[in-house]
C-alpha cells in the first residue's frame, strides 16, 4: 500500500488546476482516442462536466466559448475535435498584451487630475471669443474646486490663474482680466455635500447606532 502512494510532485503537471486531476485525465484519454467521432462525443461530455464544476462561469458572456478554449489548453493543444468556436493556438496564448498608455500627470499639480489638462487642451484649440472665455472660466473654477478638495483651505484666485497659465503653456492668461472665481467657502461646502452623498450607508449606520437602545 505504501509503495502505491503518489505525491503531487511526482504526478503530471496540471495545466489548469481549478478543474482537478480527473478532468486532466479525461482530456488526456480523449486525446488518445483514434476515432474522431468518438473523440467529438467525449469532448462534449467533458465540456458538460467542466460546466458543472465551474457554475459561476454560466453568467459570464460566451460561457461555452471559454470552456472550449480551456479544453484545448488542458490538452496542450493536442486534442483534434470539431469545435463550434475558433480553435485557439499556443501562439495566441503566449502572446503578450500591448503596454497600456498611462496618462502623464504633473507632479507639481497632481491634485488637479488629468481631466483638467484635457480640458485645457480643448480650450486651446477653440477660437478666441465668448465661448472660449466661458470655457476658460469654467476650467479655472473647477481647478479651484479640485485645489480646495485636496488642500482643504482657502486659495486666492491669482494662484489658480497662475497654475492655469503654466499648465496651458502661457496660452490661457486670466491674470490680466478682471475675473472672479467662485467663493472658496461655497466650494468647500459643495465638496462636503458631495462626499456625504457618496457615503449614505455610513451616515445611516451612524444614526442607527445613536438610536440604538441599551439593554441591561
Amino acid at each position: 500500500m505504501i509503495d502505491q502512494l503518489e505525491y503531487n510532485t511526482e504526478r503530471v503537471h496540471l495545466i489548469i488546476p481549478e478543474y482537478g486531476r480527473h478532468i486532466q485525465k479525461m482530456v488526456d484519454q480523449a486525446t488518445e482516442i483514434e476515432d474522431k467521432e468518438e473523440r467529438n462525443k467525449t469532448a462534449k461530455a467533458i465540456i458538460a462536466v467542466m460546466g458543472n464544476l465551474q457554475p459561476h462561469l454560466r453568467d459570464v458572456p460566451d460561457f461555452q466559448h471559454k470552456l472550449w478554449d480551456q479544453l484545448f489548453i488542458i490538452s496542450d493543444f493536442k486534442l483534434d475535435v470539431d469545435s463550434p468556436y475558433p480553435v485557439p493556438s499556443r501562439e495566441e496564448l503566449a502572446e503578450r498584451p500591448e503596454p497600456l498608455g498611462y496618462p502623464q500627470n504633473f507632479p507639481k499639480y497632481r491634485f488637479y487630475g488629468n481631466n483638467i489638462k484635457r480640458m485645457i487642451d480643448v480650450a486651446k484649440g477653440w477660437e478666441k471669443g465668448e465661448m472660449r472665455d466661458a470655457l476658460e472660466i469654467t476650467i479655472a473654477n473647477h481647478m479651484k474646486k479640485c485645489f480646495l478638495n485636496w488642500n482643504k483651505d482657502t486659495v486666492e484666485d491669482d494662484v489658480i490663474f497662475e497654475h492655469l497659465f503654466e499648465l496651458s503653456g502661457g496660452t490661457i492668461n486670466l491674470k490680466e482680466k478682471d475675473e472672479t472665481l467662485n467663493d472658496s467657502e461655497k466650494l468647500i461646502r459643495a465638496n462636503k455635500k458631495a462626499k456625504a452623498a457618496e457615503n449614505p450607508v455610513k451616515k445611516h449606520s451612524k444614526n442607527n447606532h445613536r438610536n440604538r437602545k441599551k439593554r441591561y
